[in-house]
């Protein structure tokens, strides 16, 4: 949180207003919020916990401005942010967009392997996309902006929690707003402190997929399969030694050559060997745990049927 606030102080910007919305932590950033009050016109707001998707509803109803702004407390903004996001309102009209995350060469190495895979072409981060086509891109509640009129016209986020702010993109460009991709209004994103909490976190990722399928069946489609594919993959490699005959070497191939394809992209991009190495292991939780995520809830909906 202090990270996030001190890089909106740094913004050098007058038109600023922060709202930060306590969501029942039992751990509050109070104390932290006090610290900036002198910088920032800033104000908080504590209240019981009903996750993600109500407590952003409640930040907008709150908030003054002509538009909206959310970020993860654990997201930094790189300066000029405000004003890459003012260009390209200016010359597109956009209604709603949101912003790409990247690692940060102050973040651990186990966080920026993390970055990487979340955003990698490699992994989940394909299924999310990165193209500017407007009316195409699914902003992400850790970086993501919408107008005024956005809100009054959808109501704002739907789901309480597990891919609230997929399923809130979803009916903004069914409602015919104009929505985009700012690639420059990017934000250093810390992620997790350990891979166990990474793997339960895209593990509800998955499980949010499902959820979106069961109210918009349109937006799964065979790539979000993807993962569950190569989980269920992996978990026929011991069948494949013992009876597999020729199948076994030419899996182990195709498997050898994916995670080489992850280190050694990692590695140009990073230019960071130990980052190169985690990034394997933190693609392989994040495919198994979107992969069992999606899988599981899934099956949950058809037994339900």
């Amino acid at each position: 949180m202090r990270d996030l606030l001190s890089s909106l102080a740094s913004q050098g910007r007058s038109d600023l207003e922060v709202l930060i919305i306590e969501d029942g932590s039992t751990i509050t950033s109070e104390e932290v919020v006090r610290e900036f009050e002198n910088t920032l016109p800033i104000r908080y707001y504590a209240k019981a916990n009903s996750g993600p998707g109500p407590a952003r509803n409640f930040g907008f109803a709150h908030a003054r401005g002509a538009y909206f702004v959310v970020f993860d407390s654990d997201c930094i903004l790189p300066p000029g942010y405000f004003d890459a996001v003012d260009r390209v309102l200016t010359t597109e009209g956009l209604d709603a967009w949101g912003g790409p995350d990247r690692g940060h060469e102050h973040f651990t190495v186990p966080q920026r392997a993390m970055a990487y895979t979340m955003s990698s072409v490699f992994t989940t981060g394909g299924i999310r996309g990165g193209e500017k086509r407007v009316g195409w891109f699914q902003p992400r509640s850790f970086n993501m902006g919408i107008s005024r009129s956005v809100y009054q016209q959808t109501g704002g986020f739907r789901f309480d929690r597990f891919a609230e702010d997929i399923e809130f993109s979803i009916r903004i460009k069914k409602a015919g707003f104009r929505v985009g991709l700012i690639s420059e209004a990017f934000v250093f994103h810390k992620r997790r402190a350990s891979f166990r909490q990474f793997f339960n976190q895209v593990l509800n990722f998955g499980k949010g997929r499902a959820l979106i399928g069961s109210v918009h069946p349109e937006e799964v489609r065979l790539a979000h399969w993807f993962p569950t594919v190569f989980t269920l993959g992996t978990m026929l490699l011991p069948i494949l030694y013992l009876w597999g005959g020729v199948l076994f070497p030419v899996a182990i191939a195709l498997f050898s050559l994916y995670l080489s394809l992850i280190f050694f992209h990692s590695l140009w991009v990073n230019r960071h060997p130990g980052v190169a190495i985690l990034s394997v292991v933190s693609a392989l939780l994040q495919l198994w745990g979107y992969g069992l995520g999606f899988f599981r809830e899934t099956l949950r909906q058809h037994l339900r049927k």
